[in-house]
């Protein structure tokens, strides 16, 4: 069967109820896009507030939290390469997709019993403290299982519902296709406003029982529309499961230059290029310059939920003078979500509309122009960070409050607004471009795979993030009072931002380099 094809009623399968011709298109994406926005609202209900979580519930350092947060954030973007290979090799997306719902309700249920116990002070292994944070963590990385199986297999299963990219695609299905991932990520982003704004309120303010039961409930919501959408799914049929032995197979037949790999690495590595076109350039070998040259990106957007969130805590939070409403550290995460929700209407119907006259580009800009323009614009926010946090430090040697890190700083919460309006604007940018782009630059029968290498790419940068902080917190440390000293107010973050922002102009260089030497799977494309 052709890749693409449209699945009939099948043993096994719970997709195909009804005639395919009624299947697919927008009807059947919209199930996609509600669950993707539940999804965000139960899985950053955890994620985006687990600074907070850490450092408060469980006690640990600023830089150990952070180093945690960034590991999990990690791992939960380097998974979806799992997620997506089983999906695309074995299990089939919309398995897969119902796969991820079950660990969702296991891991958010555990998460929930955890933090109904305090954690004791730790003194030994053996401590309940040990058994608690071991319980947590099991927990926590099952929630990160749960999204390596969700991220790359929703998304690329609500862009199977239009036509298969191909060479002679209709331009108008790869129009459609285009705007889709970007109200995938509107959707996504009216999650995470949630999470941020409102879960992370009670969390804060109520009790983190209750909020991550909240979360608990949202995914229970989240599998029963995903099972009501099923009668409207175009789905494909898994490759063969002997696909991932055979590619397996193929690498190494490569690394030891096996003549007998070559017809199956043809299919898995070359993605369809012909000899001429291809010159013996294999598709992971083009698409690996731009993944690595994405990696500064993933390593800035790393900081909005550590050290922004963090840096966030010492500020005046209250809201209106008198109202006694204190927001919390993390909800100005919600404002990243509303300059996204804001950005992407604009861009998808004003902006792509107007540079298509310009361009002749069906999609506005090409998928490297348009990431190229995200990384710049999270450059450009870093510094702006840079400048805010120096101004942070200085209000607080001002005041006299160096040495008083529980004190709220008379400066408002709302200096740190403009950096993560910057970041929304660069996430429609670069996030979502590199969405589109490793999901058309890959074979038809690996998109899942295709998006979850694009995932891998923040993961990485998480780790990045994590190693860095490390890296320099002992480096600084050593020397006298750390980069990222647990009494912030003697901290130097706007180190940190500038040093981001200096790489993040050097990523764009090498980026442009890279780009324009890029060639598309579809010929029409052009940088």
């Amino acid at each position: 069967m052709e890749s693409g094809e449209h699945v009939g009623p099948q043993p096994g399968l719970s997709v195909g109820f009804g005639p395919v011709d009624d299947r697919g298109g927008w009807r059947a994406a919209r199930f996609l896009l509600v669950i993707s926005f539940l999804e965000l609202v139960g899985f950053c209900g955890v994620q985006s507030n687990l600074m907070m979580y850490l450092t408060g519930h469980l006690g640990m350092s600023t830089a150990a939290a952070a180093a945690s947060v960034n590991a999990f954030t990690g791992t939960g973007m380097v998974l979806p390469l799992a997620g997506g290979l089983i999906a695309d090799s074995w299990l089939g997306r919309y398995r897969a997709v119902f796969v991820a719902g079950v660990l969702y309700l296991l891991s958010l249920g555990m998460l929930t019993v955890s933090s109904t116990v305090r954690a004791p002070e730790p003194n030994a292994a053996t401590s309940p403290y040990f058994a608690q944070l071991a319980f947590f963590y099991v927990a926590l990385y099952l929630l990160a299982a749960a999204r390596g199986f969700h991220r790359p297999c929703a998304e690329a299963l609500g862009a199977d519902q239009f036509a298969t990219p191909s060479e002679n695609e209709d331009p108008s299905s790869r129009a459609s296709r285009s705007s889709y991932f970007n109200w995938f990520h509107f959707a996504m982003s009216c999650g995470y406003g949630i999470a941020t704004a409102g879960l992370s309120y009670v969390e804060d303010n109520v009790s983190w029982t209750v909020g991550f039961a909240a979360c608990w409930a949202t995914m229970m919501l989240y599998l029963a529309v995903f099972l009501l959408g099923t009668p409207t799914y175009r789905a494909e049929r898994p490759v063969d499961g002997s696909r991932l032995a055979e590619t397996v197979r193929a690498w190494v037949g490569r690394a030891f230059r096996r003549k007998e790999a070559a017809d199956t690495e043809r299919l898995l590595v070359l993605a369809g290029e012909s000899d001429e076109d291809s010159k013996g350039k294999g598709l992971v070998a083009k698409l690996l310059p731009m993944w690595a040259t994405s990696l500064i990106f993933a390593t800035i957007l790393a900081q909005i939920s550590t050290l922004f969130t963090k840096q966030g805590s010492t500020l005046d939070r209250r809201l209106g003078m008198g109202t006694g409403l204190v927001v919390p550290p993390a909800a100005l995460q919600f404002f990243l979500s509303i300059t996204m929700i804001a950005t992407v209407p604009v861009y998808d119907r004003l902006f792509v509309p107007l540079a298509r006259r310009v361009t002749g580009h069906h999609a506005g800009l090409t998928t490297l122009r348009r990431i190229g323009a995200g990384m710049a614009t999270a450059g450009v926010a870093m510094a702006v960070a840079a400048l805010v946090e120096a101004r942070r430090l200085r209000v607080a040697r001002e005041a006299g409050l160096v040495d008083k890190p529980g004190a709220a700083l008379p400066m408002s919460l709302w200096w740190m607004l403009p950096q993560h309006v910057l970041i929304g604007v660069a996430n429609v940018l670069a996030d979502i471009g590199l969405k589109e782009f490793f999901y058309d630059q890959v074979p038809d029968a690996l998109r899942s795979v295709g998006l979850a290498l694009c995932m891998s790419t923040f993961g990485v940068g998480n780790y990045a993030s994590g190693a860095l902080v490390s890296a320099i917190n002992w480096a600084t440390g050593s020397e006298g009072e750390s980069w990222f000293s647990d009494n912030l107010n003697r901290a130097h973050l706007d180190y940190f931002y500038w040093l981001l922002a200096g790489l993040a102009v050097l990523e764009v260089v090498v980026f442009l380099h890279l780009a324009s030497r890029y060639t598309y799977r579809n010929k029409d494309e052009h940088i």
